[in-house]
């Protein structure tokens, strides 16, 4: 199955005057089917590309949302192959990019060629890998490179310049700027920070950074479109079909949507 470009996406919606909302979804809540269909209903209701998570047994990077969504993923059964299935499943029904977010751990333990290769065959479009870094990312790099998938690679406030181009180097599709220190969380306010490190990483010569952690409102959407390429919203949507279902996880991305268009 043909993939759909993650630059391609960002570079169509920066032309018609915005920027992509990104939404994340763990496989496997509350179940697989379920996962399925929110991620179809985010798509549906406004969202220009997905993040689906791979559900691992130490997400050290994720809030207490997201974990005991993964917690209940893992507890109802979850295995490595169905990410490759929901991803195909999706990608069946609505035509945008899927990143699968993923420690990198279950990748090594799956087989990094046998991943990608699962990947590239259900529809993905890359890798989101929070808990690598592109000078500990050899092999990843190889077999990306060799299957044509995205890698995005994080940026942090606190990573040097030197840090920040390696990034920028390393990635393709779009690099993730971490929007404050810490772990995954809806916030009041998304950090000051992060608008300062979108700017540095411009400066070390960054075509699409999107940023992330912490966003939960179109008003915030709205705000880090002002700066940045994409807008990640997580915890939120994951509260919201923990709460409501696929119904209430649209209506969601449909409010946060309203964000995502400049004027």
């Amino acid at each position: 199955m043909i993939h759909p470009s993650v630059a391609a996406t960002i570079s169509a919606r920066r032309e018609a005057g915005g920027g992509v909302l990104v939404g994340y979804l763990p496989v496997g809540f509350p179940d697989l089917a379920t996962s399925i269909d929110a991620a179809v209903a985010l798509v549906e209701n406004g969202v220009d590309m997905l993040e689906l998570g791979l559900p691992y047994s130490d997400p050290v990077m994720d809030g207490l949302v997201i974990q005991e969504a993964t917690q209940a993923a893992l507890r109802g059964g979850f295995r490595v192959r169905d990410v490759f299935t929901a991803v195909e499943a999706v990608r069946s029904r609505v035509d945008a990019p899927v990143l699968v977010m993923t420690y990198w751990n279950p990748v090594l333990q799956y087989g990094v060629d046998r991943f990608a290769d699962a990947l590239v065959d259900a529809g993905g479009s890359g890798l989101i890998t929070p808990d690598i870094t592109p000078d500990s990312a050899a092999e990843w790099m190889l077999t990306s490179d060799r299957t044509g998938l995205d890698r995005v690679f994080l940026a942090a406030p606190s990573s040097t310049d030197v840090r920040l181009a390696e990034a920028v180097e390393a990635s393709r599709g779009f690099v993730y700027a971490v929007s404050t220190m810490g772990i995954t969380g809806a916030r009041q306010d998304v950090d000051a920070a992060a608008r300062a490190l979108v700017a540095r990483l411009r400066s070390v010569g960054a075509e699409n950074a999107c940023v992330g952690i912490g966003i939960s409102s179109a008003e915030q959407v709205h705000e880090v479109l002002q700066y940045a390429d994409g807008a990640i919203v997580g915890s939120a949507l994951v509260k919201a079909l923990a709460d409501g279902g696929v119904a209430a996880v649209a209506s969601a991305a449909s409010r946060l949507a309203t964000g995502s268009t400049l004027s």
